[in-house]
């Protein structure tokens, strides 16, 4: 015989009623429909269930004693099947990867593990550097959110805008470049170097320049923001940097920054997750946290 798991709802609204028609109007039943359930419950469990007592219908000894263990099902099974509430962040216990660039992290990681630790004590974050190429993580569950300039994700992907910055140039204290005009031709008659994660030793600045009728000399390609900015301070080469996620290392180095004479993208930082986590507290809770770490960012763009 096929289990049907709406005869426990129904042998449950029985028992406690102990009437067909008080079970009928809690499970919004029609009272022939209620009594044909019932029927098919005695042939199931192979007990009459209810019988009539006078006015009135009585349990028999077996569906009194399976009456508890009914009750606890269905409780269960409605606890189950119920949206899920806020996590508990004072007990919660989960380890979370997040996949960013080291612009990223450096930029709000201390603010967002401060305010994780401060909530949630229990709970540990991974950070993870970008993969040189685009990767199926977030789709295999690998990764729980990725942070940074989003491409085109996977179609099912949820993207969350969070914070618009622009790439500017770079350069040590008392560089040539500190004085004077900035112009496309001043800025492309510098010795370059470019930042990515691919290796990559031209891109939209290439692009824009070309458009000029200028090209640049890129003497080198470095894999991060901060090995970028390290080689800067005792060079004459000539970064390229996002301005507000840098901020912080720039100041701390003493280099100097100065709008690119160009006409070029904003660099759009999005959160990315995929949909089997939309629902899932805990998950909306660190998305939160990401979006407030970006909130407290300083505005201004260099």
């Amino acid at each position: 015989m096929q289990l049907d798991l709406n005869l426990l709802i129904a042998l449950d609204a029985l028992l406690e009623e102990e009437s067909v028609g008080g079970a009928a109007t809690r499970l919004h039943l029609s009272a022939p429909a209620m009594s044909r359930t019932l029927g098919r419950i005695r042939r199931a469990l192979g007990d009459p269930v209810l019988v009539r007592a006078g006015r009135t219908m009585v349990p028999t000894p077996r569906a009194v004693a399976l009456r508890t263990e009914v009750r606890a099902l269905v409780r269960r099974a409605q606890a189950l099947l119920a949206p899920e509430g806020e996590p508990d962040l004072t007990t919660l216990d989960r380890t979370f990867t997040i996949q960013a660039n080291d612009a990223v992290v450096a930029s709000i990681g201390a603010r967002l593990l401060s305010a994780a630790h401060a909530a949630a004590p229990h709970v540990t974050i991974r950070m993870r550097a970008e993969a040189p190429a685009d990767t199926a993580d977030l789709r295999e569950g690998r990764v729980d959110l990725e942070i940074g300039v989003i491409g085109e994700p996977a179609p099912e992907v949820h993207r969350e805008f969070l914070l618009t910055d622009r790439i500017v140039g770079v350069v040590r204290a008392g560089h040539p470049l500190t004085a004077g005009r900035m112009t496309a031709a001043r800025f492309a008659a510098g010795l370059h170097l470019v930042t990515s994660r691919r290796g990559r030793l031209t891109g939209p600045i290439d692009t824009a320049l070309a458009d000029l009728g200028l090209t640049r000399r890129v003497l080198a390609a470095a894999p991060t923001y901060a090995t970028s900015l390290m080689l800067l301070p005792d060079s004459d080469l000539v970064g390229s940097i996002a301005g507000r996620l840098c901020r912080p290392a720039i100041a701390a180095l003493g280099l100097h920054t100065f709008p690119l004479p160009l006409e070029l993208p904003a660099l759009e930082i999005s959160q990315a997750w995929h949909p089997r986590y939309d629902a899932d507290g805990a998950h909306r809770w660190l998305r939160g946290l990401v979006r407030e770490a970006f909130t407290d960012l300083d505005p201004a763009t260099p």
